[in-house]
């Protein structure tokens, strides 16, 4: 098969895992920047281009859209569905996935366990929102951001309203959300490839720091996650449709908690902690499916 994975770089750990894979199986392997893409619209003959040279001749696309080209990655993804390409994650469930909070209100139509969580727009709610989520300390989540970029921790009433009144100067979109002081700056990332937890591993932030990203400092261990872990991991992913995500939840008194569903998980920090072949899985996947859509057509 012919597999198109779209990635900012050929030299990213996790493209570089998924072409090594994909070549291992027989495949032919191809990766293009999306930004370098461009697309012919025309009513009835859709089609996408690199280079003066059309696209035409991929049966896979494995989106690596990061969240900075997140609106015309997922045109360019759009564009190929539109062409009748197999494509790992939908661009509709990429766009559910990087909106935060309409992320957060499907995971909670679906009855999934959230922290308690509160949005406005305008300052007179400031009291409210943080009355919500059960005072301080609270953690205040810009909405754009990533890797635990633009997520700040509150420790006191004063010092969240002064946070959220700066945030709304500043004109950013940002949720409040509870500190779950239980998970003692720790959560663990689970890896969902189609209905299946395929590596599991407990991100510690780094000492006098409580956000756990790996990009921020902190430490990847493996770990063994109960069957209520895995059962919210597993539906998160379905609830946002996505066939690969990295699922984060938190353990709390109160069961497990999602904080985030990527769907662009990066897999050097969990494979080099688990020791395990996530590229291997999700090639596996596409494969499957590939061969399911063709039947089902």
């Amino acid at each position: 098969m012919n597999i198109l994975i779209l990635s900012s770089s050929k030299n990213l750990y996790s493209t570089k895992r998924l072409v090594e894979e994909g070549k291992a199986k027989g495949h032919k392997v191809e990766v293009i920047r999306p930004t370098r893409c461009y697309m012919d619209v025309s009513t009835g003959a859709p089609m996408v281009y690199y280079k003066k040279r059309k696209l035409d001749k991929f049966d896979i696309v494995i989106p690596r859209i990061g969240a900075s080209i997140s609106s015309y990655g997922m045109a360019i993804v759009r564009q190929f569905e539109m062409m009748g390409v197999y494509c790992l994650n939908s661009s509709n469930a990429i766009g559910r996935s990087r909106d935060k909070l309409r992320s957060l209100q499907i995971l909670s139509q679906k009855g999934l366990p959230l922290p308690k969580t509160s949005f406005a727009k305008g300052t007179e709610q400031t009291e409210m929102l943080i009355e919500l989520v059960g005072g301080a300390p609270n953690v205040v989540k810009l909405l754009e951001g990533s890797q635990g970029r633009g997520v700040v921790l509150a420790e006191t009433q004063k010092a969240s309203e002064s946070l959220i009144d700066a945030f709304r100067e500043l004109e950013a979109n940002f949720l409040v959300q509870e500190f779950i002081k239980d998970a003692n700056g720790s959560d663990i990332r689970c890896f969902v490839v189609g209905d299946k937890v395929v590596a599991t591993m407990m991100r510690q932030a780094k000492e006098g720091e409580f956000r756990s990203n790996i990009h921020r400092g902190g430490v990847g261990i493996p770990i063994k996650i109960t069957p209520e872990e895995r059962k919210v991991a597993i539906g998160a992913a379905k609830a946002m449709r996505l066939n690969m995500a990295g699922v984060d939840i938190i353990r709390s008194g109160s069961g497990p908690k999602i904080l985030e569903v990527n769907s662009s998980p990066g897999l050097e920090g969990i494979e080099g902690c688990t020791e395990k072949n996530i590229a291997i899985k999700i090639i596996e996947y596409v494969e499957e499916n590939y061969t399911n859509v063709k039947k089902d057509n």
